[in-house]
């Protein structure tokens, strides 16, 4: 069968096509999305979406990486450069919970405080799947147990009312990477247009549905 043509880079097919809502947003910290196989053509999913508008990351696919694969993305530089530079300190968003140890986590280590005055020297891991597909990937995941985790705080009402969520604390990928962001640089303002992008998207989303 011919396969259907989409759009080289939202990966849509075209008349679903979520470019128009992309935004260059400046930021430091780099940004490290491994993306459930099943969420690829997730059609309400927004790790695209927040992949195009952030400058400095990278969609790597999958569920259980081999360990030496994970440790170049986790640590290898995302572009070349000319001088060498010093490695990134690497972040896991995800909550800590008591109930780790009952799932067969490793306890991570403690976030050194000190990390976060320097935010253009970390990179952010975020899991992009739902729960049962994120905390999956953690598990078959060793390298991904033994990083520190970034608890967000005073999280947002979510504006992504497309999928349903079984807590109220629970944020879609773009919003979660973004609360991070704003909360490691220090400015919500400056993350403004990841979540007018989401807006936009969601009500094409919605659109959608309503057919």
């Amino acid at each position: 069968m011919t396969q259907r043509p989409r759009c080289p880079a939202c990966l849509r097919p075209p008349r679903a096509c979520i470019c128009r809502w992309t935004a260059a947003v400046p930021h430091r910290t780099e940004v490290l999305i491994l993306q459930h196989p099943l969420e690829v053509h997730q059609a309400k999913g927004t790790a695209r979406l927040l992949h195009l508008c952030l400058p400095h990351s990278r969609v790597v696919v999958g569920e259980q990486f081999d360990a030496t694969v994970l440790q170049h993305w986790l640590t290898a530089p995302f572009t070349a450069h000319h001088a060498p530079e010093p490695p990134r300190q690497t972040l896991l968003l995800y909550p800590e919970s008591a109930h780790d140890a009952a799932l067969g986590l490793a306890t991570p280590p403690p976030l050194n405080p000190a990390l976060l005055q320097t935010p253009e020297r970390l990179r952010l891991v975020v899991l992009d799947g739902t729960w049962r597909k994120s905390r999956k990937m953690l598990h078959l995941n060793p390298l991904l147990q033994q990083l520190p985790r970034l608890p967000l705080r005073a999280l947002p009402v979510s504006r992504y009312r497309v999928r349903i969520a079984r807590q109220p604390h629970q944020l879609s990928t773009l919003e979660a990477t973004c609360a991070a962001l704003a909360q490691l640089e220090g400015s919500a303002d400056a993350f403004a247009p990841l979540l007018s992008a989401l807006d936009g998207f969601v009500a094409q989303q919605a659109a959608w549905q309503g057919r």
